[in-house]
This record gives structure tokens, sequence and C-alpha cells, in this order.
């Protein structure tokens, strides 16, 4: 998956409300396998990546979902020993013993296959609508210094590896050849010198000394305010459901399935709180 930039709200959005609207749709799919919840995110996912205007990349997100989702709904019958209900006897497998096929175990495998869908959409939609350097930008202060010695070791490794082989070389010239503990220690010795040619370069263009101006704060705008609404209610509708011991249901030893009023209007009010930000269409070229 990659970030395909575009002129839509959730492109417009702040990357931090960006992602906490993300991890509060993904979250639903985490939390709770209930059918209807997955059908809202899967509804709400796939509508939303239309509206961003990164449809491909969810066609792209949605083919290794379903064959996730198909591996997975067809492995469990026969892995999973449970349900009342045989649909096919196999007979005795060694070493798996006696295989049978149960319905319990068959929704089982689509239900949670559905639920991986759901959750590869949902976490598609992030990755292509939600600009990475915003995001990477959002730890700048705290992860500046770990950013910048992951680079440079990045860059040294092959440097030393570079020096190793030539020293190599050079010791294969001498009539009596040194150990591989000497070739360590001289790699090691080259690696300190360049450490220390390193900091003080940096430490001349004033990394770590110098002082930084902090940015001037970005006012909200109302796609900010939209998309952040919509993260706390989901994140509300999802704290009412646990609470009130809504979307329960169990498939073994067989099938219970709570789908009366409250579930059917809960999991329709995740997909319209969801999608509800994107009816906001204009100033999305921030």
């Amino acid at each position: 998956m990659r970030y395909r930039a575009a002129t839509s709200p959730l492109h417009a959005t702040r990357a931090s409300v960006a992602v906490a609207w993300s991890a509060a749709l993904a979250g639903l799919a985490l939390v709770f396998d209930h059918p209807l919840v997955t059908a809202a995110v899967l509804l709400a996912a796939t509508a939303a990546g239309t509206l961003a205007g990164v449809r491909g990349e969810l066609r792209t997100a949605a083919r290794v979902g379903l064959l996730l989702a198909l591996m997975f709904a067809v492995i469990n019958p026969f892995v999973a020993r449970l349900g009342l209900t045989v649909l096919l006897r196999l007979g005795e497998l060694p070493p798996f013993g006696q295989i049978d096929i149960t319905l319990e175990a068959t929704i089982y495998g689509v239900v949670q296959g559905l639920r991986i869908l759901a959750l590869v959409v949902a976490v598609a939609v992030y990755f292509a609508a939600v600009d990475p350097d915003r995001v990477l930008r959002l730890f700048r202060r705290a992860g500046f210094r770990s950013a910048l010695t992951v680079t440079l070791a990045t860059r040294l490794v092959p440097v030393l590896v570079h020096d190793g082989r030539r020293l190599a070389d050079a010791q294969r010239c001498r009539p009596r050849p040194s150990g591989r503990l000497a070739l360590v220690r001289a790699v090691s010795s080259s690696a300190l010198d360049r450490a220390v040619d390193v900091a003080a370069t940096l430490e001349l263009r004033g990394y770590g000394t110098a002082w930084r101006a902090r940015g001037v704060p970005e006012p909200w705008s109302r796609h900010d305010v939209a998309f952040a609404a919509s993260a706390a209610a989901l994140a509300g509708l999802a704290a009412t459901a646990l609470a009130t011991g809504l979307f329960a249901w169990h498939a073994y030893p067989t099938i219970e399935l709570a789908a009366g009023v409250p579930e059917i209007t809960v999991a329709a009010a995740i997909a319209v709180v969801a999608l509800l930000p994107f009816a906001e269409r204009r100033g999305v070229a921030r």
C-alpha cells in the first residue's frame, strides 16, 4: 500500500485526527467480531475509500483481504473440533484423528474471514489517504535524535562492511595472515574513528545543540473538527456496546446471535457516524 494524494476531506484533515479516526474505525473490527459490526465497518471503510478517491488502492488491498478471508473460511472447519451440527464426516485422518465438518465451524470461519477483510480495508484507507510524512512530523521532536541515529547507522553499515573486505584482502597479501580477531579489532578501530569524525561534523552543523524554533500552531479546520467528532462518536458507540453487552454472539457449541433492533441500530449508527465527515466537501484542498 502507498499513499495517494487527492482532494478529499480525509486528505485535508490534520494527521493526528486522521490517525485517531482510522484507529477508531479499525478498532471496531478488532474489538467486536459480531457480523453486524463487521458489515458496518466494511461498508464504512469501502465508502470512505471511494469518497477519498483511493478506490484503486482499496481494490488492491481487497484482493489480499479476500485471499486471507477465503483461507480462514476454508481452513477453520477442518481444524476446529467444535460444533454440534455435523455437515460432513471425513473419517480418520492420521495424525489429526477424526475430521468432522460442522455448521458452526463453517459459519465461524466465514464470519472471521469477513472480519479480516473489514480490518484490511480499514487499514488500507489509512495507508492510502493519510500522508505518512505528516504523521512522522507528529513525532519530530520526540524522535529526531533517534531517527538521526538510525539513519547514520544504516548508512555506516555498508561502509564498515567495505572496510572489512578491504582489510581482509590486505591481510591475505601478507606472508603470514593475521587471525579473525585482528581483523575485527581493525574494523572496530575504523568504526570508532568514523564515529568521532561524524560526531564532530554533526556538532559543527548544529545537530543536537542548536535551538530550533517552535512552529506556529495550525488552526483547526472544519474537517479536523468533523473527523475528531466522528472518532469520538465511534469510540463512544464502542464503549456503550461493551458496557451494555450488545453484539453478543457465540458459534460454539451452537450458534447464538443477538441481532435485534438495538444491535441493528448501533451498527447502522457506526456506518453513518464514520461517513458523516465526508459530507462536507468545501475547502478540501488544504
